[in-house]
């Protein structure tokens, strides 16, 4: 029997999951906005999530891409990681956090049950940015998590680069939800630091994913790119009908295998 699972999308990579009696969490900004966050690469968010971290019910788990950047991990998510059950994250974020994060290396995988569900997860390769920026930017991971009847992956932020084929090689991969907005900073020019539609489309190609789900793509200066370009990516015909939006804040049904 399938397990049944919906997600709820509440803004940036933000996403409220629940597989059959595990609920995830993934990448918590939850701030209200505006907000600005200083920094060699300032932030600013435009637009609040579309569930305060008080509406959230109790998180099993948290599936962290990584914590060195507010708009996947501000404060109001730090409080959601302090009171959640497990955190699942890259190794060097887990000795910033402490508690009950814990660190994968790529293809590390972990059993996390809740009730009669067992979920595995397994941490996948991520990069954010172009090569040979990964110690200005800093470790990121994704995530393929595995249940009965189904296949998920989370990409975190990351670039499109030739480490991610194995994820299509390794899984059968059901709904990928991508992170996308084609990040741009001006202090560093015409470098994109997540991947922009085009990106995510090959990508989608290369996973075979049936369902694709964008993430990432508003509510941030630096995700400049028109939402309205992911569709376009999406219109060719190998893609018809992959694309997925979800209505932020509406819980919505996955289909499984």
């Amino acid at each position: 029997m399938s397990t049944p699972v919906t997600a709820t999308h509440l803004g940036t990579a933000t996403v409220l999951l629940r597989i059959g009696d595990l609920t995830v969490l993934t990448d918590p900004a939850l701030d209200p906005a505006p907000a600005d966050y200083p920094g060699a690469r300032p932030l600013h968010r435009t637009a609040g999530p579309a569930l305060t971290a008080a509406e959230l019910p109790p998180v099993d788990l948290v599936l962290l891409s990584h914590d060195q950047h507010s708009d996947n991990l501000d404060r109001a998510g730090r409080e959601v990681l302090g009171r959640a059950a497990r955190v699942l994250t890259t190794p060097e974020a887990a000795g910033r956090l402490g508690g009950r994060a814990e660190g994968l290396a790529s293809w590390e995988s972990r059993k996390v049950t809740a009730g009669a569900t067992t979920v595995t997860v397994t941490a996948t390769p991520a990069r954010h940015g172009p090569e040979g920026t990964e110690h200005v930017t800093g470790p990121v991971t994704g995530f393929v998590l595995a249940y009965e009847g189904g296949t998920l992956y989370v990409s975190g932020d990351t670039v499109r680069h030739d480490a991610l084929t194995e994820i299509g090689d390794r899984f059968r991969i059901d709904t990928a939800f991508l992170h996308l907005g084609d990040a741009h900073f001006p202090s560093t020019g015409d470098r994109a630091f997540s991947m922009s539609a085009a990106e995510g489309a090959a990508l989608a190609r290369t996973l075979g994913a049936r369902t694709v789900i964008p993430l990432h793509y508003d509510s941030w200066d630096h995700l400049a790119e028109d939402p309205a370009r992911i569709t376009e990516a999406f219109a060719a015909p190998d893609l018809a009908g992959r694309l997925r939006w979800l209505r932020p804040g509406a819980p919505e049904t996955l289909e499984t295998t």
